[in-house]
């Protein structure tokens, strides 16, 4: 009795580990960016946006992967560029092996996305409702299902492309999934304006969603 007691202890013991290394082990596809450009929303476009998640990531330790910003366009006349079809299809982990979506579908409709979640390209928390300073506003320019806003709403939630640090306003997520009178992780209100103190003085820093789209 004691042996077959041992013994399924040890099997489960063999399965917890086998389970962990499995989660260590897959690469990284998703982050939020430890720090903001610091020009508030001007991000120098979705390709300046995407050269800074890869170089954030490739400083973690996390190379040969093709990043892109979860951020999506606005253009007159004609829907914009939509960020859910910038970012590849899944599966995406997060830089402690947790699994965040398994596809654009469970991405936008029940993500594993929230305060635990949501961590850097190092691993690290970043800090939300309850911390001091509030910085869980992510700029997306995107509506819930991650689409660009259709051409007849006329209002900037993109900053301009993500090119202004002045006028305009950019969509933003909460990235803990508290606040703004919903939960919503890609889309739950818009800045005040564009400039770095706009950001700061709406819970942000100008923190960007990172994903692996290759």
């Amino acid at each position: 009795m004691a042996m077959k007691k041992i013994s399924a202890l040890a099997a489960v013991a063999i399965f917890a580990g086998a389970f962990s290394a499995t989660a260590q082990d897959q690469p990284m596809g998703f982050f939020v960016t430890s720090k903001g450009m610091g020009n508030g929303a001007n991000l120098g476009g979705l390709d300046g946006a995407d050269a800074y998640c890869t170089a954030l990531a490739e400083a973690a330790g996390t190379t040969g992967r093709t990043w892109r910003a979860y951020l999506s366009t606005q253009e007159e006349g004609k829907r914009g560029i939509s960020a859910r079809y910038r970012i590849g299809s899944g599966p995406w982990y997060n830089a402690n092996g947790e699994l965040v979506a398994v596809d654009l579908d469970d991405l936008h409709l029940t993500p594993n996305i929230l305060k635990r979640t949501a961590v850097d390209e190092n691993g690290n928390q970043v800090k939300g409702v309850g911390d001091q300073p509030n910085e869980h506003d992510i700029l997306t320019g995107s509506m819930a299902d991650g689409m660009a806003y259709f051409p007849r709403d006329t209002d900037d939630h993109t900053c301009s492309n993500w090119t202004s640090s002045g006028e305009g306003s950019a969509q933003v997520g909460h990235h803990d999934r508290h606040g703004g009178g919903n939960t919503s992780w890609n889309s739950a209100h818009g800045s005040r304006g564009c400039s770095q103190e706009n950001l700061v003085s709406t819970g942000g820093a100008g923190l960007l969603y990172c994903f692996a789209a290759d």
